[in-house]
């Protein structure tokens, strides 16, 4: 016998009807990064919540896809960044498999942004900048967590920061196992939700040095 709460039927009848804006071929511009940039500070003019967040889906070994939220920490014509755990499970996958795709979903905008392309390690320079910039319990919290690994209860994580704050005081240093990644985009998605399901999708593809824009069906 198949079963469905009463919960699984409200929820399939949730619909909404997307019409603040619309996203065209000659309101939008010719460079993703620059498209992306206007979004995002409109994200943070209309002070969403989180418009820093970003999913970030890697494929490990076994071939399965998996997800988790960061929060992007800088962007500019070289990529996207943002910092993490190198042995974290993303961190592993990402060794083996140096390919990634990112999401922002604004969803009082009614606008997705999809991100694909190749991941490198920003410079150890790039990272130990960030790391100073970080408050210190954030510090503290990247040498407390085993991030990824199986612990047997919050007092390991508390018992590691108070060891790790008895050594380095007010000055932790980047742990070796921390630093940046940054995805190095060749492909771009830009979606406006629009009445009657006919959404507008933008996506570019690089080519050389170029960019290629299509629409695409939504």
């Amino acid at each position: 016998m198949r079963f469905m709460s009463s919960l699984s039927s409200s929820i399939a009848d949730l619909r909404k009807s997307y019409e603040r804006a619309e996203l065209s071929e000659s309101a939008s511009n010719a460079n993703p990064f620059q498209q992306f940039d206007q979004w995002l500070q409109e994200a943070l003019r209309a002070e969403v919540p989180e418009p820093n967040a970003m999913t970030v889906a890697t494929v490990g070994g076994d071939i399965r896809p998996s997800t988790r939220i960061v929060l992007i920490k800088g962007y500019d014509e070289r990529g996207i960044v943002w910092y993490t755990n190198y042995d974290s499970r993303k961190g592993q996958q990402l060794a083996g498999n140096p390919f990634a795709a990112l999401q922002f979903h604004w969803v009082e905008l009614e606008r997705v942004v999809r991100i694909e392309g190749r991941v490198e390690k920003v410079s150890a320079e790039e990272s130990d900048a960030y790391f100073a910039s970080r408050p210190l319990d954030s510090r503290i919290g990247a040498w407390a967590s085993p991030q990824s690994q199986v612990i047997s209860g919050r007092s390991v994580l508390v018992a590691n920061a108070a060891k790790y704050s008895a050594q380095f005081l007010l000055n932790p240093p980047r742990p070796p196992h921390w630093g940046g990644f940054r995805l190095v985009p060749d492909r771009w998605e830009f979606w406006q939700g629009r009445k009657s399901r006919l959404h507008d999708r933008l996506r570019y593809t690089q080519e050389g040095d170029t960019w290629m824009r299509e629409r695409l069906a939504p």
